[in-house]
């Protein structure tokens, strides 16, 4: 083999990565051009039960008979598989330039999350933050989404990378933010809100989660953690509030068995309340057709002219 000149071999490597991005930019482009409306669900920190209301969320338009994805970008602690019980692997497909096949639960929800990829589920995933970002845009440009009214990504809490390279990759779309009522959750809540301005996310608004607790005797509801914070931080920033869930133990129940409860047709106080708040959701957000959105990808050593071929520059 012949050795390259360091220079001229770095320049083809270059040239090369390029027109990857560039053949990637133009996949995501057709993507999430059969997609109606995207959202983001994230919280300013762990443990107020993101996940589960990105999980029921997908769920609930699901089966009000939208087409809906789930797309797992909590790339260091993906639970959306084990929350909806799923048990696929990952299947190559037969041509190198083949989509791959997401899961699916039901008729109308496909999952991508990084664990079905992964040969061992416990296996930790150490990445720094280009491969967290390749990963973000392969779950878009390399899989067969195919059309849907609803893409709901699950990230994870704070404000670092995975959200950052959704809202970069994802033109359009729009954040549901998940808080709890205690000070110290409003306080990070507040920082996503200012992420949200930063980076141009509309918000469609705020969930305030764990607001009281179902008592699994009477079914009386304690405001055992306060309630009302989600709702005065969005007044205070004039976005549009959501709805409250209260605790209940049958959530946390469903969770460990890969059910989901909170999308369920359970008459419970947190299913009801959950219930209007996917409504204000498919209110605020209805499975139209999306904007045209046109990428120019000029071509390898320039782009021609349209009469008569030759290349310019």
């Amino acid at each position: 083999m012949t050795k390259k000149c360091g220079s001229a071999g770095g320049h083809a490597t270059s040239e090369g990565q390029q027109a990857h991005i560039a053949q990637q930019d133009n996949a995501i482009t057709r993507s999430l051009g059969k997609i109606k409306n995207k959202i983001l669900v994230m919280s300013g920190k762990g443990g107020v039960g993101k996940s589960t209301v990105a999980v029921n969320l997908a769920m609930s338009l699901a089966k009000r008979g939208h087409k809906v994805g789930l797309m797992d970008v909590d790339l260091h602690g993906p639970d959306v598989v084990r929350m909806l019980n799923l048990q696929g692997v990952l299947e190559t497909p037969a041509e190198p330039e083949g989509l791959i096949s997401p899961l699916t639960h039901g008729e109308n929800l496909k999952v991508v999350s990084l664990e079905y990829m992964m040969k061992d589920r416990d296996e930790a995933i150490i990445w720094r933050g280009p491969l967290k970002i390749q990963a973000i845009r392969q779950f878009i440009a390399d899989m067969d989404w195919g059309e849907l009214d609803y893409l709901v990504v699950d990230s994870p809490p704070g404000t670092g990378d995975e959200p950052l390279t959704v809202a970069q990759t994802i033109p359009l779309v729009k954040a549901v933010v998940v808080t709890t009522p205690q000070q110290v959750a409003l306080a990070d809540v507040r920082k996503s809100i200012s992420f949200c301005k930063s980076v141009k996310i509309d918000v469609v608004g705020v969930v305030e989660n764990m607001s009281g607790f179902v008592c699994p005797h009477c079914g009386e509801t304690v405001d055992i953690f306060k309630s009302g914070g989600g709702e005065q931080v969005a007044r205070q920033f004039d976005l549009p509030f959501l709805g409250r869930i209260p605790m209940d133990p049958q959530v946390v129940a469903a969770g460990d068995d890969g059910t989901t409860y909170l999308s369920s047709d359970e008459q419970s106080p947190a299913v009801q309340a959950f219930s209007r708040i996917v409504s204000a959701v498919e209110k605020r957000l209805p499975p139209v057709a999306p904007p045209v959105v046109l990428q120019t990808v000029p071509t390898q050593g320039g782009s021609k002219c349209g009469s008569c071929g030759s290349h310019g520059g």
